[in-house]
């Protein structure tokens, strides 16, 4: 049975919702365009006009009124920014010109508390340095009354914390949406992105990697999962379990983190209650191209209704199980309802040892079906102490993908200096792109093509096209265009968040 049904795709335009808004304050257009500048000042008589720039993003969002856009000029920002206003229709917080405003601080960069109806878009935003405090951005829930939702970052590049996570979105928030932003470098055991006790979570169109070394920083192969989705706290914030959660459409790749960890890992701290439930994981590359060991790309404990379909995890992943780990820590109980669907997983270098790490006592259900298997054309291995196996898929695909090799690739990390990321790409949009099309799709030849089952695919694939091309959707992240390579969806980030 399908975790997500065709309702929980019904298109709701939350950003177009929302709870009380104030009045806008008297003399103001509604919605109109404000600034802020490195030289500006946010003293009363400034209206924030483009010759009167305020000094601070917090100060302008206590300015404006409702459905405006602030625009921040490039230059170095210093110090907390809050986003903390309330908007029913929503603001806007834009860098004037894409990544060369920079926030910067010696302890959490942004924080949203209080906020509703907030985007923040088009930021290069990271520590100051070594002796930070923890986090770089943070979105809980602290209000008394309602709760701090309808939060938006895009097109953003969220880079080098020197403590803990880069983004934290916990505690009781609800509806963010964390849309073509650029993520690497995270601190000590901890992650990109940590989704903690927190509904309604879109994770889309995305590239995460790790660069230590081209921040001046040691990998020390210690860090940890690059996306976790977990409840750490119990019914402390009237959430037990965090739910509905969509990580779809992004590209993971250059693992420098620690061999126990994963790409994307459900459940972590072995509690004895269901961690996370109704997950969807769609659409994802996730590329093997480091030396580095990983545990396995993707991993579950103690966690329920969990969907990964339609992936591709490609390359050489050292290490321990190739695709998954499902297991139980602590005190979780198992896992129920994992569903694996129409994924390509393919290691070219043929040096699968172990296909998953999948303790029988530690899941109670599970369904592998309608997958593609390829070990650079050795036997994909099977094990008798594993519950999950590829002899379980009774309508597996044994081929090759026909997907290129890593051997050229370029981490498209950003260069200030120059200002383009060192792959030669002007935009996050524009990196994606290039590593979709270059290491995301399948052959003409691929044993991928026209082997899914439309009635368990998503619609869509890595680049948002429409899965409609031959006799049925390509297994994997990329459905094959007529002209061979993938044909981009115009893709706006100006568009309002569309929530399922």
């Amino acid at each position: 049975m399908m975790l997500h049904s065709a309702l929980r795709y019904a298109l709701i335009v939350i950003l177009l919702a929302g709870l009380g808004c104030t009045a806008p304050p008297a003399g103001r257009a509604q919605g109109g365009t404000y600034y802020v500048a490195t030289d500006g000042s946010d003293a009363a008589e400034r209206s924030g006009a483009t010759d009167q720039p305020w000094a601070t993003i917090e100060y302008a969002l206590g300015q404006v009124p409702d459905g405006s856009t602030i625009l921040v000029r490039p230059g170095i920002y210093n110090g907390r920014v809050r986003l903390d206003a309330e908007f029913a229709v929503g603001v806007t917080v834009r860098a004037a010109q894409p990544y060369t405003a920079r926030l910067r601080h010696t302890a959490t960069v942004v924080t949203s508390y209080y906020g509703q109806g907030i985007t923040l878009e088009g930021f290069d935003i990271a520590h100051s340095g070594p002796g930070a405090g923890a986090l770089v951005v943070q979105i809980q829930n602290l209000r008394s009354e309602g709760v701090t939702e309808r939060i938006v970052l895009r097109n953003n590049i969220l880079h080098d914390s020197y403590n803990n996570d880069i983004l934290k979105v916990n505690n009781g928030a609800r509806n963010v949406a964390i849309l073509g932003n650029m993520f690497y470098n995270q601190a000590g055991s901890d992650e990109h992105i940590d989704i903690n006790s927190v509904t309604d979570v879109l994770v889309q169109d995305n590239i995460f990697f790790n660069n230590f070394a081209g921040s001046g920083r040691t990998n020390a192969n210690s860090t940890s999962s690059y996306i976790v989705i977990k409840d750490s706290n119990g019914d402390s914030d009237g959430i037990v379990g965090t739910e509905q959660i969509t990580v779809q459409r992004n590209i993971f790749l250059n693992w420098e983190g620690s061999p126990g960890s994963n790409f994307v890992l459900v459940g972590e701290d072995g509690n004895d209650y269901y961690e996370a439930r109704d997950v969807l994981i769609e659409n994802n590359l996730l590329l093997g191209n480091s030396a580095n060991p990983i545990r396995a790309p993707f991993g579950v404990k103690g966690a329920r209704d969990i969907t990964f379909r339609y992936n591709t995890v490609f390359g050489d992943m050292p290490g321990q199980a190739f695709a998954l780990r499902l297991n139980r820590e602590g005190a979780n109980l198992p896992n129920a309802n994992i569903n694996l669907y129409g994924n390509i997983w393919a290691d070219p270098s043929g040096t699968m040892n172990d296909f998953s790490d999948t303790p029988p006592a530690d899941t109670a259900s599970f369904e592998l079906r309608n997958n593609l298997y390829w070990n650079g054309g050795a036997a994909v291995p099977e094990s008798s102490d594993d519950l999950v196996n590829v002899s379980d898929d009774t309508a597996a695909m044994l081929g090759d993908p026909a997907v290129p090799a890593l051997d050229a690739l370029v981490l498209p990390r950003w260069d200030a200096t120059n200002e383009r990321f060192v792959d030669g790409s002007v935009s996050i949009r524009e990196a994606f792109v290039a590593l979709a099309t270059a290491y995301g799709r399948p052959g003409a030849s691929s044993a991928a093509r026209d082997a899914g089952t439309a009635s368990a695919a998503p619609s869509d694939d890595l680049l948002g096209n429409a899965r409609t091309v031959g006799v049925g959707p390509d297994l994997g992240a990329v459905e094959l265009q007529p002209s061979g390579p993938p044909i981009e969806l115009p893709y706006r980030l100006g568009l309002p968040l569309i929530w399922r």
